[in-house]
This record gives structure tokens, sequence and C-alpha cells, in this order.
């Protein structure tokens, strides 16, 4: 008895019809009715009753049904283990992050996943939540660490909170210190480092400065972050970035807290509702959700 000719023999039953049976399993028809009449030789039973033209179980192929069935079955999950397994040692995660997430969280994060799983190879793109929503809809994201919430009209994305970070001003450290805590109102006569169109960070901002009643007066504006921070350390103004970019960013960099009540921004990890991520990112999914003590 073979693989082969179970699966086969399943294709019939369920669709009563060799021909269609044929085209199931992707053989001709000839080869699919040879292989059934070899099944029912080994068995020394006819499996299924052909009487004018219509197709039926015989009691010992109702008999076999069930038990080819789970034996299919179990090939499937043994086929999945396996391929699950081989994708922890050679396997490829796609993450999308934004650039300050890329700077502040995810060195640290990756390197620990890196000694869990040498073999998985990690390929990060860097955009912002807009850009990494549509990547994980058509696809071409397996992760997405993305700035809730959802833009509008988002495709459907399970996401799960990672992290609440404050946003801060930093300045260059040769400039003169701001005293205290920024108020958002402040940054009215502050000249503002602003990053390009569609950057989280520069939403936020904005809109921030809006509410307090005033359109920010922008020196430079269209860089990435360590653009941004570049500028910054020239002098040429003051930025709101993470705090943990702000951390990380040396001693030629000043930061000054936001006053109450501040900004913030809530960090998710999302993927597609439809699709299960596969072994190796769910595998990096842990290494992120273990994280959040650690960054809160």
């Amino acid at each position: 008895m073979q693989f082969q000719q179970l699966l086969y023999f399943v294709a019939v039953a369920e669709t009563r019809h060799f021909t269609h049976a044929a085209e199931r399993v992707h053989v001709s028809q000839p080869s699919l009715s040879q292989q059934i009449r070899a099944l029912e030789k080994e068995l020394g039973a006819d499996l299924f009753s052909r009487a004018r033209g219509n197709i039926a179980l015989t009691d010992a192929g109702e008999a076999l049904l069930p038990l080819a069935r789970r034996i299919l079955a179990d090939a499937d999950t043994a086929r999945h283990e396996v391929q699950e397994l081989a994708q922890l040692r050679r396997g490829r995660v796609r993450l999308g992050a934004t650039p300050s997430l890329c700077t502040g969280l995810l060195p640290d994060v990756l390197r620990a996943f890196h000694r869990l799983h040498p073999g998985i190879q990690l390929l990060i793109e860097e955009g912002g939540s807009h850009d990494l929503v549509r990547e994980l809809a058509r696809g071409a994201l397996d992760l997405a660490l993305i700035v809730l919430p959802l833009p509008p009209a988002s495709p459907a994305l399970t996401t799960v909170d990672l992290l609440r970070e404050d946003l801060v001003v930093v300045s260059s450290a040769a400039a003169k210190a701001p005293r205290g805590p920024v108020r958002i109102a402040d940054l009215r006569d502050e000249p503002l480092v602003m990053f390009r169109h569609g950057y989280d960070l520069r939403e936020l901002t904005v809109a921030a400065c809006r509410a307090e009643g005033f359109e920010p007066s922008f020196t430079v504006e269209g860089g990435e972050m360590d653009a941004v921070l570049g500028f910054v350390r020239a002098g040429l103004g003051v930025a709101v970035v993470p705090r943990m970019v702000a951390d990380r960013a040396g001693r030629d960099l000043r930061m000054t807290a936001l006053a109450p009540p501040g900004l913030r921004r809530t960090i998710a990890l999302a993927h597609r509702s439809d699709v299960a991520p596969p072994r190796a990112a769910r595998e990096l999914q842990q290494v992120l959700l273990a994280s959040r003590s650690a960054v809160r």
C-alpha cells in the first residue's frame, strides 16, 4: 500500500468521479485508475462499485476511508512539523519597523534573537506606519512594529501593544539649554528640524502644535532619524524624538523632557489576521514581547 494510492483513493471517494479526482491530484485519469486497481488488488477487495457509471464506496471502501484520511492528515502534520523545525535552522523573518525603533529598540532585541537562532536570516524594512501596514497587507512582511492607532481603512491586522514611549526634545549640547521641561507652546518660538512627510513623529508633533493654536516653524525638513539628529547636532534647531532614541544619541545632544501632559506614542507588533506568521517569525515575536518589561 502506497501513500500516493491512498491520496488517489480519498480523491475518488470525495468526488465520486475518476476524472474529477485525477484533476484534483494532477495526474492523468488512466494513471489514477491503474493505481486504484493496484490498491484493490493489494487489499483483496473492491473499494468502489462502478455500476452504470455511478461511483459508490463498497463496505471495504467505507472502512478504509477514515483510516486513509487519518494517514494523510498525519503525513501533513509530520511534513509541517519538519518544515517548522527547518525554518528555525535556516529560515528568514521579514520585519518592518519605523526608523526610530530601528535605532532604539531593535539592536538589542535582534542580538538576543540571533543568539537563539543564528541560522535565521533577518530582513529589516524601515518605513512609516502607513507604508508598513501596506507592506503587511500585500504579504511582503511577516511582522511589523507600527505606531497606533492604525491608519484609516487599514487591512485586518492583529496587533499587540508592545510599549508606550515618551517623546522628548533634543537640542545641540553647544546651544543654550532650555529652562526645565518644555511645553508644546514653547515650540512656537523654536526652529524645528522636522522629519519627512509620512513619518509618524512628524504627524504627532505637528498635530500637538496645532492643538496649541500655532503652526510650527521648520528650519530643515524631510530627513530620516539619523539625518534629523545630525541637523540638530549642527545647531539648526530642535527636534521631538522618542526618549529611547535620545538616550542613545550621545553627549553632543541635550535631552529635555516635555512638560505634563507631554507626548507619548504606543508601539504595537502587528501581523495579518488571515495568515499565521511562519515559525521563525513567531519566535521573533516572543523575543519582542519578552522585551516589553525591559523597555518600559
